[in-house]
């Protein structure tokens, strides 16, 4: 393989990563976020057991983005989590928060102790999804990263109106996602009123996606230059269109399925626009974006260490596929209640 296309092959799996971890792990946030809404504590226990055998497993992608970005792109990994250090921190309290709500709230029959770790689930949950989309936010309009690759995040700068934007989105999106795999997971009244609730969420959804299209394009120009230029990344967006606009189309029709499937097709167009309109940028520098910005190939490993890495994941990765497909084909079906579940 040449040495050239190394950088290029780990841009693509740390691509690969993001989408598998906002897919799988999108739906358990949706679903955290989605938990408060409903007073029962039978139903409550219902939605943490749609996503109960699963959770774990989805947030294994977010370790392996963390470890493919340390080692494939250090530079990038550093500026990052040292220049974002206490919002990285404040994502990982909400992390540890939400898996340890998850497995306390049934411990105890206390309605304070239940009611407590539903707040801390739904509230952790809704953190973690604003914050992916304002991290998004920032890396699509670039921060202020000098020659040195260093820069001092300021909460003006991390909590632009941009940032922020995209960070609604974000949570509007996996709200959707969420309640499109809660109505796959249920049945009876709670399925029938998690219906009305995944319309409402892509009512929600479709209103932000409509804001953040003219926005990005007016405000953040850069981001569109590639599909203006070049007719046939236009190709990305309007499969994007297309995933979006048949979800609710599937749904209506009953085909839960099909509709979680197209939600998912949602996210992997929609990330393909974000790497096309960002490419070849990792992050890009507002001070001078030619110069200081890093990139694929300006911030990567030597070509020994991406070889090694890409041998542990040829092996790695299949086996994380393999852990997922079994759990995800043993637990299948609607969510019944027992003496095990949380």
């Amino acid at each position: 393989m040449s040495d050239s296309i190394l950088p290029l092959l780990w841009y693509l799996i740390i691509g690969v990563c993001v989408f598998f971890y906002v897919a799988l792990d999108g739906f358990d946030l949706g679903v955290g976020m989605l938990h408060f809404f409903t007073k029962k504590d039978e139903e409550r226990r219902v939605f943490l057991n749609a996503i109960g055998p699963v959770w774990d497993g989805n947030e294994v992608w977010l370790v392996v983005f963390g470890g493919a970005l340390f080692a494939g792109f250090p530079d990038v990994y550093a500026t990052l989590f040292s220049g974002f250090y206490d919002f990285c921190m404040i994502l990982l309290a909400a992390l540890i928060f939400r898996a340890v709500a998850i497995e306390f709230r049934s411990k105890r029959e206390s309605i304070r102790w239940r009611f407590t770790w539903d707040a801390i689930f739904s509230i952790a949950s809704l953190l973690i999804a604003f914050g992916l989309g304002l991290a998004i936010g920032n890396l699509m309009e670039g921060i202020p990263l000098d020659k040195n690759e260093n820069f001092a995040c300021t909460p003006s700068t991390c909590f632009r109106p941009f940032p922020i934007m995209i960070g609604f989105f974000t949570v509007s999106l996996l709200l959707m996602h969420g309640s499109i795999y809660l109505a796959m997971k249920t049945e009876g009244e709670l399925h029938d009123r998690l219906r009305k609730w995944s319309i409402r969420c892509m009512l929600v959804f479709i209103v932000f996606y409509v804001l953040t299209t003219a926005t990005t394009w007016l405000h953040v120009p850069h981001m569109v230059e590639k599909f203006v230029s070049n007719p046939w990344y236009a190709v990305v967006p309007l499969l994007a269109l297309l995933a979006i606009l048949n979800v609710p189309r599937m749904f209506t029709r009953n085909q839960d399925g099909w509709a979680f499937l197209f939600s998912c097709f949602c996210i992997f167009f929609l990330l393909c626009i974000y790497g096309i309109g960002t490419f070849p940028n990792l992050v890009r520098s507002t001070i001078d974006p030619d110069q200081n910005s890093l990139t694929y190939y300006n911030s990567s490993s030597s070509t020994l260490t991406l070889k090694v890495l890409l041998i542990i994941v040829a092996i790695g990765i299949p086996m994380v596929f393999a852990y997922g497909a079994l759990i995800y084909r043993i637990f299948r079906g609607k969510v019944k209640i027992g003496s095990s579940s949380y």
